[in-house]
């Protein structure tokens, strides 16, 4: 659950993090007048929950009140990344002589958390691993481990904060460990930490990602307006539907509507696809046990979806049974209607129940299975794989 930069300064100032006066707007009439008020130089800055908004022009810097609101009347119109510009934050433009990262994540392959700094803040943190290693300074860190001051000291001395400052620096990467453990986070950054002209170190910038299974613990943040959301921005329509609907859904950018059975087996398929050249549109999980009904409403978010051109569908039966999934099938096909091809194989519990009914709904109404081409367990699902990325490059040619 990624938090827009002002939340994720919120937490920086409850934690003691030091940030910059600031502004948060929603129209280019509320930037002149918060620019108005400040009455200084600013930076204004488009709040979305994505990187490269830099890069995008999403940043933009103005000496008045005037320039302010012409600028943030372009940013209003920027759509980044698929997020369109909703809020402008605005704080005052400082002299940087200095700029720091500084980083708290989980490294998920030993089970601990790891402070991570460097010197060279403002880029990107895996180029300057990937060009520069050795300016990069990690610190392991067990789950219930404190960071020790000395330990934060030597962190600050390592990445080149000034001795007048490294009690300060310390400090900053103390309470970002604070905040990382206080909420659940799985990842918080500052970048730029800045060295400003005055001798004063500020958090320039705020990346925080908060465990959303966690979000019940923390009521507080209803306090900062701070609401469950996607990982990664605001859910698709889709991905809110198929919440309203208890159907664990995630859209992706490709063309293959998946249509799985649980997890493992969703998981599985997308490999699959990805393996024989074929991109997946979602990811999504039926459950243990789904009624035909549940089904339905699954195939319903990929008909709907203009990004797919081909359904591909596989079950196993466990505690989901095959004539429940055939069930449903049909159920889709007599409520909604197929537009596009659909491919699927069904073995497990009550396999051969469930393509019985899709044979005799195929005698009874041929027109309705002219694009669907359904198999049981004689057929590896590899080969369905396969077909199912085969109709894809066939109805994109």
């Amino acid at each position: 659950m990624r938090l827009y930069e002002f939340e994720g300064k919120q937490l920086f100032k409850k934690f003691k993090i030091p940030v910059m006066e600031s502004r948060l707007a929603s129209n280019p009439d509320d930037v002149y007048n918060a620019v108005s008020e400040l009455n200084i130089p600013v930076v204004l800055k488009s709040q979305v929950l994505t990187g490269g908004r830099g890069k995008a022009g999403g940043i933009q810097f103005a000496e008045g009140a005037n320039e302010a609101r012409t600028k943030a009347a372009e940013l209003f119109k920027l759509t980044i990344k698929d997020f369109p510009v909703e809020k402008v934050l605005i704080e005052p433009k400082v002299e940087i002589t200095q700029e720091y990262y500084i980083g708290i994540t989980i490294d998920r392959a030993k089970y601990k958390l790891v402070v991570i700094a460097s010197g060279e803040g403002g880029v990107d943190i895996e180029e300057t691993a990937e060009k520069s290693p050795d300016r990069i300074v990690k610190f392991p860190l067990s789950i219930d481990e404190d960071l020790y001051t000395f330990d934060a000291l030597l962190v600050a001395k390592k990445i080149g904060i000034p001795q007048v400052l490294i009690k300060e620096g310390a400090s900053i990467i103390q309470n970002l460990l604070k905040m990382f453990k206080a909420y659940d986070a799985k990842l918080a950054e500052i970048n730029p930490l800045v060295l400003t002209s005055d001798n004063q170190l500020i958090a320039a910038d705020a990346r925080v990602s908060l465990d959303d299974d966690a979000a019940f613990r923390h009521k507080d943040l209803d306090k900062f307006n701070i609401t469950l959301r996607h990982e990664e921005g605001e859910m698709t329509e889709r991905e809110k539907q198929a919440t309203e609907w208890g159907i664990p859904y995630l859209d992706l950018d490709g063309n293959i509507g998946m249509f799985p059975g649980g997890a493992g087996f969703g998981i599985m398929g997308n490999d699959f696809i990805h393996h024989f050249g074929g991109k997946p549109a979602n990811f999504m999980d039926s459950g243990g046990g789904p009624s035909p009904e549940r089904i339905a409403k699954m195939l319903v978010l990929l008909e709907e979806n203009p990004n797919v051109k081909v359904i591909f569908g596989a079950r196993f039966g466990g505690i989901s049974r095959c004539d429940d999934f055939a069930k449903g099938v049909l159920m889709f096909l007599n409520d909604h209607g197929l537009t596009k091809p659909m491919v699927f194989r069904m073995t497990g519990n009550m396999w051969q129940e469930g393509v019985r009914l899709f044979e005799e709904a195929k005698t009874a109404n041929p027109d309705m299975f002219k694009q669907i081409e359904f198999h049981g367990i004689e057929t590896p699902i590899e080969e369905i794989s396969k077909r199912a990325v085969e109709l894809a490059q066939e109805v994109g040619a």
